[in-house]
């Protein structure tokens, strides 16, 4: 007995010498710790030697350190192995930093450990197996980092006190474990987010203290749910989404009596739904869309008093939509587009007060639309294009001052456009096209709606004048009137749309002059009102339209001449002035250099190049284009021509044929042409040629890392082999050498160029950050901050821009994608592999390239009925990079079959820039809107369908450069749209995240709904 208090003093003075204080532990750990905002000021033993008053610091009434959070500090660096002397310390987070490397295996030694928060962070490696000593964890979270391992970590199942349980986001594969479904107490499961497959075991079914299942996203699971999970009575949120899920739905989760939220969407579900779905009293969010279903709305859904949401979209179902949907108490959210639905619209949806979202588009639905669909004053988005709807819009939604977006188009709706519909204060899309409208275009007589982007009224039966007050929506970027029956003059207001992209009003009846006024609508790319009756001169102001791509005035009666100052519009790629009266000189010179007589015939007073000799007296009368006398000697030329070719053909035969021995003894020599000064030689560029230097493959050859004996590193891309003697292998040296002059601080620095006449080799600087792509696809996005993201986009945009405008010739990138945008040191972009992709058509790079157009996801639309490419061909990939940039998601393979990102950011957000926090990548935190708002506007410039509207990269520059002030709402950081739980894909999707397509698309497009970010981050108390 005596040897006890020497044992105690003993073990004492060992932790004293061993361990220190904690403050001497937080110390080093921060000494070890990137702390560039000073968030850890505090953490300071000379003006506060109390580490329990340190920032992040939570102490016991003993004064021991029991919880730390350092959690969106901005952290970075190793986690501490300082941090384990912490041996009291019951609460870790360091979420939302930038910590990197393995997890330190030393955090076992912090036994009384019983919540370990490292979530949002950049952990490699494999999950510690000494982790598995922490028996008391309650709270593990992992969510969003860079962990891998064949299987989820087995370890984990020997916590027996687990309760949450977050493995998502990271790079585990694998089937699930049957061994988790061993945890008595666990409450929160998530393993969405990885690359798990296999067959999801039934031993989850033992988990019955189980409140939340988060096991979709980026899994890619065999067969179906098993009945199983019908044993889960606790449960409140299931969420299985977009996970390869087939088979039907199991009756089973009819027993799940707590359920408050069922997640099925984006799978391969088949069979009808059951209606054991309707015992699920507790239901508010359920989500089955996109998927394979068939029969009816279940009746027993009818019971579903609690149901907010209900999304059923995208599916096979049929019959008439139950009246009882009108009478769902709690209903707010309603969405069962593309499906074959019949019948009426409920005759009392919208009564209950709370509706909020409806989109019935894309069925078969009849008769009229409900009148009290606004009857709360709460709904904001209503969508019924492309049915068979008639009668009036209801007068009532001209007082929904909650709406924001009406898309009725593609019915056979009549009748006048609501009173007051365009005074609505929230809205900001209007859709009436292709219907039976008639009537006059609304007069605004209070406050006209501030915020409306869009209005189509095309195809209706709409007269009289476009009321002056036109011009007080100061919002409009699209006014699409073609195709009706206005009249009067066109109003001089309309010079006040500043924000104005696209203005249609073919095919009226207008009269008077072209206002001149609209000259002052600087960003307009495409103005149409061609097939009216307008008269006068053609204003010159047009050419204050700096950005306009097409221009079409054809079939009016304007006389006079065409004004000299619209030649000088470099934007320009279509105009038509064809079947006016047009007299004079047609300008030859800038655009207008490149158009032909169809852009001006039926004017026979026109003269100019490909129109006929202008009369005497007539200005510039002397560049009238050679007479047919110049034909006689253009023959004799070719004859000669062809004479001399022939009896050079002949002698290169015979030169040829002696080289021939020469060349195969040739082939193997190398010779290393350098565009600088090179302290290397040929074969310092072949030794880099190793197995282990592989940085990169694909179509385009394989690009190794190598070391120069200076010291410097390269970036060395070996090209496909071409096929001897293709017009490819001709043109190739020549070409190279050009691009070996360039030189442009975003354009990635060819070095030199090594080849022995059958293998070429190109060698580049090297860039320490790899590619766009693989940073914002490899699960490190989220490290890429918004305002990197923005750098990037305007110095790729620079590098563009230096190609087309600066090099002469111009330079065609054809190939421009993420992965071709390369990101140095400091991260900044460096456009690559420019003007290579038209050698690559004879070296088997059409697995993942079309041989001219470029790659999968990035070709613009026009190459597939024109096969060629132009500057605006790059422009359209360049929008997709954009779009990259903003969503965080690829280009194809995540929308479903058929649909690219440029269709799925249009569908989700009606291409209107103040839709775009619906589709931001859900990896950013906070971001300023106004800047987010203002990349995306430009991508969807880049990516119009016709390339007559899309800017030149010198536009995209200067639009991406001048970034508009913001307003008070806009300039404000906000957080993104996924952080909120509200928002979560594992909660109620916000309204309208997932709407149908416009009707032009309709046809072609697949949508599915938005990826995740992460379950909610709130965890359970312990």
């Amino acid at each position: 007995m005596r040897l006890l208090p020497l044992l105690l003093l003993l073990a004492l003075a060992a932790g004293a010498a061993g361990g220190g204080t904690d403050a001497d532990a937080l110390l080093a750990a921060k000494a070890a710790l990137s702390d560039p905002t000073g968030a850890l000021a505090s953490w300071n033993a000379t003006s506060s030697p109390d580490p329990c008053a340190w920032a992040g610091v939570t102490c016991s009434d003993a004064g021991v350190v029991v919880g730390l959070d350092v959690s969106g500090l901005n952290l970075s660096g190793a986690l501490p192995p300082a941090l384990s002397r912490l041996r009291g310390l019951q609460r870790l987070s360091v979420a939302a930093n930038a910590f990197c490397g393995p997890i330190p295996p030393s955090l076992a030694r912090l036994q009384q450990l019983l919540h370990l928060n490292l979530s949002n962070n950049a952990f490699n490696g494999s999950f510690p197996p000494a982790l598995a000593r922490l028996r008391g964890l309650r709270v593990l979270d992992l969510y969003n980092n860079n962990l891998t391992s064949a299987t989820l970590p087995l370890e984990v199942t020997q916590m027996p006190m687990l309760r949450h349980l977050h493995l998502g986001g990271n790079f585990f594969s694998g089937e699930i474990p049957p061994e988790y479904g061993r945890w008595p107490r666990l409450q929160y499961l998530a393993v969405s987010g990885n690359e798990l497959s296999g067959r999801i075991p039934p031993e989850l079914g033992n988990l019955t203290s189980l409140r939340e299942l988060y096991i979709g996203y980026y899994n890619s699971y065999t067969g179906g749910l098993p009945p199983e999970l019908g044993n889960l009575t606790e449960l409140v949120r299931l969420d299985a989404a977009n996970c390869g899920l087939s088979g039907e739905i199991p009756p089973d989760l009819g027993r799940l009596q707590n359920l408050d939220t069922l997640f099925l969407q984006v799978n391969g579900l088949t069979g009808s739904i059951p209606s054991e779905l309707g015992y699920l009293k507790s239901l508010s969010s359920l989500d089955l869309s996109n998927n394979a279903l068939t029969g009816e709305i279940p009746a027993s859904f009818s019971e579903l008093k609690n149901l907010t949401l209900l999304n059923l979209f995208r599916n096979k179902l049929r019959g008439d939509i139950p009246d009882f949907v009108g009478d769902l108490p709690s209903l707010e959210v309603l969405q069962l587009w593309e499906n074959n639905f019949t019948g009426g619209v409920p005759r009392r949806l919208g009564r209950n007060g709370r509706l909020q979202l409806l989109d019935l588009s894309s069925n078969k639905l009849t008769g009229t639309l409900p009148p009290e669909l606004c009857a709360g004053g709460k709904l904001q988005t209503l969508i019924a294009l492309g049915n068979f709807l008639f009668g009036a819009i209801p007068d009532s939604l001209g007082l929904c001052k909650s709406l924001s977006r009406v898309r009725l188009g593609e019915n056979y709706l009549n009748g006048s456009i609501p009173k007051g519909l365009f005074e609505l204060p929230k809205l900001t899309q209007v859709e009436l096209q292709d219907n039976l409208l008639t009537g006059n275009f609304p007069a605004v007589i209070g406050v006209a709606a501030p915020n409306l982007g869009e209005i189509s009224l095309s195809n209706n039966q709409l007269t009289g004048a476009l009321p002056a007050s036109l011009g007080n929506f100061s919002g409009v970027q699209k006014l699409l009137l073609d195709r009706n029956s206005f009249s009067g003059d066109v109003p001089p207001e309309i010079g006040r749309l500043q924000q104005l992209s696209k203005a249609d009003l073919s095919s009226n009846k207008f009269e008077g002059g072209v206002p001149p006024e609209i000259g002052k609508c600087r960003l307009l790319t495409y103005l149409d009102m061609s097939q009216n009756n307008l008269s006068g001169k053609v204003p010159p102001a047009i050419s204050g339209m700096r950005i306009l791509n097409y221009l079409n005035l054809s079939r009016n009666h304007l006389d006079g001449e065409i004004p000299p100052s619209i030649a000088t519009m470099n934007s320009l790629t279509a105009v038509d002035f064809s079947y006016n009266n047009l007299s004079g000189l047609v300008p030859g010179t800038g655009q207008f250099s490149y158009f032909n007589a169809t852009s001006f015939v039926g004017n026979p007073g026109l003269c100019g190049p490909y129109l006929g000799p202008c009369r005497p007296g007539i200005a510039g009368a002397d560049h009238t284009p050679h007479g047919h006398g110049g034909l006689t000697n253009i023959v004799k030329l070719l004859i000669v021509l062809g004479l001399l070719v022939c009896s050079i053909a002949f002698a290169a035969a015979a030169i040829l044929k002696a080289r021939s021995l020469k060349k195969a003894s040739e082939a193997r020599v190398w010779k290393l042409t350098a565009f600088q000064r090179l302290d290397f030689t040929s074969d310092d560029v072949l030794d880099c040629l190793k197995e282990e230097n592989i940085i990169g493959k694909g179509g385009a050859g394989i690009v190794y890392k190598g070391a120069m004996p200076n010291g410097e590193l390269v970036a060395v891309k070996r090209l496909p082999a071409m096929v001897r003697g293709s017009s490819h292998d001709h043109g190739f040296s020549a070409e190279i050498q050009t691009l070996g002059r360039i030189r442009h601080r975003h354009i990635v620095r060819l070095l030199g160029f090594c080849s022995n006449n059958e293998t070429n080799l190109l060698v580049y600087e090297y860039m320490p950050n790899g590619s766009l792509g693989e940073m914002l696809h490899g699960k490190k996005g989220g490290h890429l901050h918004w305002d990197t993201r923005y750098n990037i986009a305007i110095e790729a945009a620079k590098g563009l821009c230096y190609l087309h405008h600066d090099c002469s010739p111009l330079i065609l990138h054809r190939d421009v994608k993420s992965n071709n945008i390369l990101l140095d040191s400091n991260f900044e972009a460096h456009v690559a592999d420019f003007g290579l992709a038209k050698f690559l058509q004879d070296s088997g790079a059409s697995e993942c390239m079309s041989a001219i157009a470029g790659s999968y996801g990035y070709i613009a639309p026009e190459y597939a009925y024109t096969l060629k490419v132009d500057e605006k061909s790059d422009v359209y990939s360049f929008g997709v990079v954009l779009l990259e940039l903003v969503t965080g998601r690829k280009p194809v393979g995540e929308f479903g079959d058929g649909v690219d990102i440029v269709q799925w950011a249009k569908m989700m957000t009606d291409s209107s820039k103040e839709q775009v926090m619906k589709i931001l990548d859900p990896r950013l935190s906070t971001v300023p809107l106004h800047e987010v708002m203002h990349v995306f506007y430009v991508a969807l410039l880049c990516t119009e369908e016709q390339s007559v509207q899309r800017p030149t990269m010198r536009e995209v520059v200067q639009i991406l450069s001048e970034l508009p002030k913001p307003s008070t709402k806009q300039g404000e950081e906000v957080p993104n749209a996924s952080d909120g739980p509200a928002s979560s894909p594992l909660h109620p999707a916000p309204p309208g995240s997932n709407e149908a397509p416009t009707g032009e698309a309709r046809d072609h497009q697949q949508q599915q709904t938005s990826t995740p970010s992460s379950p909610p981050p709130d965890l359970i108390s312990i």
